[in-house]
C-alpha cells in the first residue's frame, strides 16, 4: 500500500529536509587544498557562470571602471527600486517614523510618479503629521491615477473633516485671544482711571512705574465691566516677624482692611505664641489707619502695585 506524502510544513518533513541539506556538499564551496591554486584565466561559462560574470566586470578592457560603474548604475530597474522604497516606507510607518517613511515614498515617486502604493503611504504619513493640506494634495494625485481607490476616498473625506475642525479651532482661538486682549485693555483703562500706578515686580525706579503697562499680564484682576463696576485684586498680607503670609485671591476694592483683618486674625494662630497678632493690635504699614479702603491705598502717591498684586506688611 502506497504511503501518503509527508506534509512539507510538518516538523518531521522539516527535519528530513535539514538532514538531507547537511549531508549534501555545497557545490563550488571553498576547499582548503585549493586555496593556493591560481584562478584560471579562461573559464567555461557553462560550468562557472557566476565567476565569469565577475571576471567580465574586473577585466573588461573596453571600458574603464568608472564607465562600467555608470553603465551598471544606468541599468537599475526604477520600478523595482520604487517598490523597495515603498516597502521600506511601510516599515518606517508602522514603527512610527512618519518623516522617514515620507522621505522614502518621496524617493519612490521620483522613480515612479504614479505609483499608487507610494502615494497612499505618503498621504497616510501627512495625515499622521497633521499636514492636512499636503495630505489632500497627495490624495488628489492618487485619485487622478485611480478615481475609485477606496483608501484615498476615505482618507480624503477624513482630511476634509480634520481641516474643518482645525479651522474651527483656529477661529475659536482667535476669538478667545481677541476677547482676552479687549478685557485686558479695558482693565488697564480702569486702572488708569483710578490713578493707580503699576510697576514690575523688581522695579526700583519710580519714574518707570507706569512704563510697559500693556505688557503686564492681568490674570489676577477681575471685573465683568471695569468701566461701571468695581475691581477685585489678589492681595498679600505679610507678617515678617514670624515669616507668615496670608493671601486673598479677590479683595474687592470697597471693603475696609479691618473687615479682612477680623477674618484673618479673628482667632489666635498657632504661630502667634505671644498673642500679639489680633485685629485690634495690628497696623497696616502703608496707611496709618485701618479705615482706608483698598482703592484709597492704591491711589496713594507713594504706592505702587508690583506684579499686579498689592502687598501689605502686618506688624
Amino acid at each position: 500500500m502506497e504511503q501518503p506524502e509527508q506534509d512539507p510544513t510538518s516538523y518531521d518533513a522539516m527535519g528530513s529536509f535539514l538532514e538531507k541539506f547537511q549531508s549534501q556538499p555545497y557545490r563550488g564551496s571553498f576547499q582548503e587544498d585549493q586555496c593556493e591554486e591560481k584562478v584560471p584565466s579562461k573559464i567555461d561559462l557553462r560550468e562557472n557562470p557566476d565567476l565569469a560574470c565577475l571576471q567580465s566586470i574586473i577585466f573588461n578592457e573596453e571600458h574603464s571602471p568608472e564607465e562600467q560603474a555608470k553603465t551598471y548604475k544606468d541599468e537599475e530597474d526604477p520600478d523595482l527600486n520604487a517598490v523597495l522604497y515603498t516597502n521600506q516606507a511601510a516599515a518606517q510607518y508602522y514603527l512610527g517614523n512618519f518623516r522617514s517613511a515620507l522621505s522614502d515614498v518621496t524617493a519612490a515617486r521620483k522613480l515612479k510618479p504614479c505609483y499608487l502604493k507610494a502615494i497612499i503611504r505618503g498621504a497616510f504619513c501627512h495625515l499622521e503629521l497633521k499636514h492636512c493640506a499636503k495630505a489632500v494634495n497627495w490624495c488628489d494625485k492618487g485619485l487622478q491615477t485611480d478615481a475609485k481607490e477606496k483608501k484615498l476616498l476615505e482618507m480624503r473625506a477624513k482630511v476634509d473633516k480634520l481641516k474643518q475642525i482645525e479651522q474651527r479651532d483656529v477661529r475659536k482661538a482667535n476669538l478667545k485671544e481677541k476677547k482676552e486682549r479687549n478685557q485686558n485693555e479695558a482693565l488697564l483703562q480702569a486702572i488708569k482711571a483710578r490713578n493707580i500706578r503699576l510697576c514690575e515686580a523688581a522695579c526700583e525706579d519710580e519714574d518707570s512705574a507706569s512704563e510697559g503697562l500693556g505688557e503686564l499680564f492681568l490674570d489676577g484682576l477681575s471685573s465683568e465691566n471695569p468701566y461701571r463696576t468695581k475691581l477685585s485684586w489678589p492681595v498679600f498680607f505679610l507678617c515678617p516677624e514670624y515669616a507668615q503670609l496670608d493671601f486673598i485671591s479677590a479683595f474687592h476694592e470697597d471693603p475696609r482692611f479691618i473687615d479682612h483683618l477680623m477674618v484673618i486674625f479673628g482667632e489666635t494662630s498657632s504661630w502667634d505664641l505671644e498673642q500679639k497678632y489680633g485685629p485690634d493690635n495690628l497696623e497696616i504699614c502703608f496707611e496709618d489707619e485701618d479705615r482706608s479702603t483698598l482703592l484709597q491705598v492704591r491711589q496713594h502717591h507713594g504706592n505702587f502695585v508690583k506684579a499686579l498684586t498689592p502687598t501689605f506688611w502686618s506688624v
